[in-house]
């Protein structure tokens, strides 16, 4: 399939290099040398134009395109190359968004925009941010199986209880998978024998109590509800996170420099205390007891900001600390000087969108560690190698780096063992290494 991808940030980039082996890209972008870069960094057709002239579109092949995905910088570009897109044919068009109102209007207007399908950057982040703090140690979390199924990533800290065990031995839970282990630059597929040890990232899949028991007995508690909530910046992502805590019964803390935008979120978000101050200033941190905070949650404009903010939140010895980076360089730079969780709204919005381009059997898609592998939900087919078959058989005819981590079957979690059977219309969630991904995905 041809897609075309308009803008090449880190968003477009992204998605270019994960469709790239699979089907026919075109790249678009305004800039000569990013267009220049990306010839010979992806095996893709760069053009350079500006993707709202039906001209430039044309050229990248729009006439044969099975999808077009508009993820500029800028929101009413990206629309309007959708809407160009979809007037003159019948690809499926993709348009990134940064504001929640136009993905409101979108959603309350059907066929708005000639828009299929619309991916707000904000509201996906702080989804994100959301659904990481109910789990301590977790850098990532996704669900699956209309939630019937839990991933999560956990950092093994120096102090956990099972620094130092086995798999086999950590393994006390009913429904949980231990999928793969991540030590340094190393990617390890779990079995019984392997060593978990402290500095791990440690990839679990499983039912939601059996990932939540996992995350209280890694970090020694059993409170992993994050009631004490505090967001510094109002920014678009900032009031995003606030409002989504609120959407779910808690009542977060919003710290807000500039007058008119605190002003403006305190009357937007009724169970939110916004709070108009410098979050740099220490003495006010100390002051407001933003140190018994569960999370603090750093969203200004500015990656610098954020990270001068979360060590102070650290200092201060708050238990938990996310900050929002826009430069995807600096996440493992943050991480490594203490700040728990960074996440990068671009990455987010990658992964959102990637999963539109996969084959119709592929429900769900998470990433981890910037793409160096990805947990999947597909719907068994019979023609899938996995159906009819005991899955020790099964895997044994799939690639090293592939884990069957949970099985649905009618609306019921299934923890996939040796002898378990695959029946046809079962919903496996499998981890996978991206480097085998396309070959896996051509047989499960």
């Amino acid at each position: 399939m041809r897609v075309i991808v308009v803008g090449a940030g880190e968003v477009g980039r992204s998605i270019a290099a994960n469709l790239e082996s699979s089907h026919d890209v075109v790249v678009v972008d305004r800039d000569g040398e990013t267009v220049e870069e990306l010839t010979y960094a992806l095996d893709v057709l760069a053009i350079q134009g500006d993707g709202t002239k039906l001209e430039t579109l044309r050229q990248a092949g729009l006439d044969d395109a099975g999808l077009m995905i508009a993820c500029t910088d800028d929101d009413e570009s990206n629309v309007v190359i959708c809407g160009a897109a979809k007037a003159n044919g019948d690809t499926f068009t993709i348009a990134r968004v940064r504001r929640r109102t136009l993905l409101e209007t979108w959603t309350g207007s059907e066929g708005a925009f000639g828009v299929d399908f619309m991916v707000c950057t904000d509201l996906l982040t702080a989804q994100t941010i959301f659904r990481i703090s109910g789990l301590p140690a977790a850098h990532d979390v996704n669900m699956f199986a209309g939630g019937l199924v839990r991933m999560a990533e956990f950092e093994i800290g120096p102090n956990s209880p099972v620094a130092g065990s086995t798999v086999r031995e950590a393994d006390q839970y009913d429904s949980l998978t231990f999928a793969a282990i991540f030590r340094g630059e190393e990617m390890i597929v779990a079995t019984g024998e392997t060593s978990i040890q402290a500095g791990d990232r440690i990839v679990v899949i499983g039912s939601p109590e059996s990932v939540t028991g996992f995350a209280d007995d890694i970090v020694c508690t059993h409170d992993t509800d994050a009631d004490e909530v505090v967001i510094v910046g109002a920014s678009e992502i900032g009031f995003q996170t606030a409002r989504e805590f609120e959407e779910h019964g808690f009542s977060p803390r919003l710290i807000e420099q500039d007058h008119d935008r605190a002003r403006e979120c305190a009357e937007a978000l009724p169970n939110t205390m916004v709070m108009e101050n410098d979050a740099t200033d220490a003495e006010f941190l100390a002051r407001e007891h933003v140190d018994e905070a569960d999370i603090v949650v750093a969203a200004l404009d500015g990656d610098e900001k954020n990270l001068l903010v979360s060590l102070l939140a650290r200092r201060l010895g708050v238990d938990r600390t996310v900050a929002v980076i826009e430069n995807l360089e600096y996440a493992e730079l943050f991480e490594t000087v203490g700040i728990d969780v960074a996440i990068n709204p671009r990455e987010e919005t990658a992964e959102e969108i990637v999963r539109f381009t996969r084959t119709d059997h592929t429900e769900k898609i998470a990433m981890l560690e910037h793409d160096r592998a990805e947990v999947i939900e597909i719907e068994a087919g019979q023609n899938s190698v996995l159906t009819g078959r005991e899955i020790a058989d099964a895997t044994a005819d799939l690639p090293d780096g592939v884990v069957i981590g949970a099985i649905s079957r009618g609306g019921r979690l299934v923890t996939p063992r040796g002898t378990t059977v695959v029946q046809p219309g079962d919903h496996v969630v499998v981890f996978v290494d991206s480097a085998v991904l396309d070959e896996v995905s051509q047989v499960i």
